[in-house]
Order: C-alpha cells, then structure tokens, then sequence
C-alpha cells in the first residue's frame, strides 16, 4: 500500500492514513472518501477497529488570516479537503449505521 508519486496541492496537508472504526462497527463495513465508495484492498484495509488507507488523506490549512476573511464573507475556500464516511453494522442490533468525517489520526 504505497503512494509513490502521491504529491499534496498547494494549501492542503496530508493528515495521515488512518481512522478508527466507530465503537461497535461489525461488517460488512463500506467505506467512502469524499462521497466515493473506496475499495477494500486496493483503496485501505481494516485492522484491529481501524482503517488503513493506501495514500495520506488530505485536509486543508486554514490559518487565522483565512479564516477571518472566510468569517467576513470575503471569499470562501477551494483547497484539497477529503472526509472520510463508514456505513457498517452495529454489533448486537445488526442496525445499518452511517458515521460521517471520522477523524484522520496521524501515521504512526
């Protein structure tokens, strides 16, 4: 699971490869980034309640400057900014649960 060649644009950062699995998550556990359904194996792998991805997901840099003129409505922003959303099953109910923008953890 490399990501040779992988470059991060201009205002983004790589935020890391992981997530945690919400509390409970049981599969078939489907996982989406940005919207898009990712395949298991190629796009992450799942280990011991967490998602592995095959590349850094990116997350904007907004510093205070940006910000404000975000606040004061001057313009809004257009940088690399990837969520990360999980539909599984809740262990003991079988309930279908969708979790949206799960935290990206650091790589170890």
């Amino acid at each position: 699971m490399a990501d040779a060649g992988f470059e991060v644009p201009k205002g983004s950062y790589a935020a890391g490869r992981r997530a945690r699995l919400p509390r409970g998550a049981e599969p078939p556990v489907r996982v989406y980034l940005n919207g898009v359904e990712q395949a298991a194996g190629a796009d992450y792998e799942l280990r011991a309640g967490e998602i592995l991805f095959a590349r850094p997901v990116l997350k904007e840099k907004v510093g205070a400057g940006r910000w404000l003129a975000m606040y004061l409505g001057l313009f809004g922003t257009y940088r690399k900014h990837e969520t990360v959303d999980v539909e599984y099953r809740l262990a003991g109910t079988g309930k279908l649960q969708l979790a949206s923008d799960l935290e990206v953890m650091p790589d170890e």
